[in-house]
């Protein structure tokens, strides 16, 4: 189990690689593409909360419980998003010098989180770690290529950027090994985390994602929310199949 976990953590931590591949793109074409990535990420987020961990907390736990962790991390990533910063530059328009640094803390406790997360998915069940594991790899890809445009912008190289956005990814690993170990004591934890981890993902979708694109024009809008269905449809599609 702790190697399919560590496996998991490990791939998604190497997404932060990708934001090296931005640099081959020109921006415009980039700010263009970025968007519809954004609407398919908010719909995976969407689906794997309300089509997988959400009924798969319900089976754990009563539903006043499971909708009252959801509401909390709900709330608490909003506070994080406020109090920690974390960064979500999909469009590259940030005031990052200031930033820079904080960006890194922020995206390394956002990272360990994950590696929270995915370490109770894996306890509940594999097939479930493997659709958490696929929803947060989802959102990884627009943020890490933010989150390496902020370090670039804000001072760092290339070389010195790809190195720090990657050693805060793998706080993911650290995160997952912290919570393999917790659920051998406290099982009850993933009760918990579940739906902590459902809300948190809605939040991310609901104020984060889907706003980037309603502020596009009708046409780009209205693409990326097809886009967004597809990324639901894509969570049920894996829920049918397994």
């Amino acid at each position: 189990m702790l190697g399919l976990i560590l496996l998991a953590t490990i791939l998604v931590s190497l997404l932060s690689l990708i934001g090296v591949c931005s640099l081959s793109i020109h921006s415009r074409v980039l700010k263009r593409a970025l968007i519809y990535f954004v609407g398919f990420a908010a719909g995976g987020l969407m689906g794997g909360a309300f089509l997988h961990l959400l009924p798969e907390a319900l089976r754990h736990a009563e539903s006043s419980f499971v909708m009252t962790a959801f509401l909390g991390g709900f709330s608490f990533f909003f506070l994080s998003e406020r109090y920690f910063y974390w960064r979500h530059c999909h469009k590259g328009q940030c005031d990052v010098d200031a930033f820079t640094y904080l960006n890194l803390f922020g995206d390394g406790l956002h990272n360990f989180i994950d590696g929270l997360i995915i370490a109770a998915s894996f306890a509940t069940d594999i097939k479930l770690g493997w659709i958490t594991t696929l929803a947060v790899a989802m959102h990884e890809i627009p943020q890490e290529i933010g989150d390496f445009g902020i370090l670039v912008y804000g001072g760092f190289r290339v070389r010195k950027a790809l190195l720090w956005n990657f050693l805060c990814a793998l706080a993911a690993v650290a995160g997952a090994v912290t919570g393999y170990l917790i659920a051998g004591i406290t099982p009850d934890y993933i009760r918990v985390l579940l739906p902590f981890t459902a809300g948190g993902f809605a939040y991310i979708a609901a104020a984060d994602l889907i706003p980037e694109f309603r502020t596009e024009s009708v046409r780009r809008s209205t693409i990326s929310f097809v886009l967004f269905l597809a990324g639901v449809l894509f969570m049920a599609l894996v829920k049918m199949i397994g």
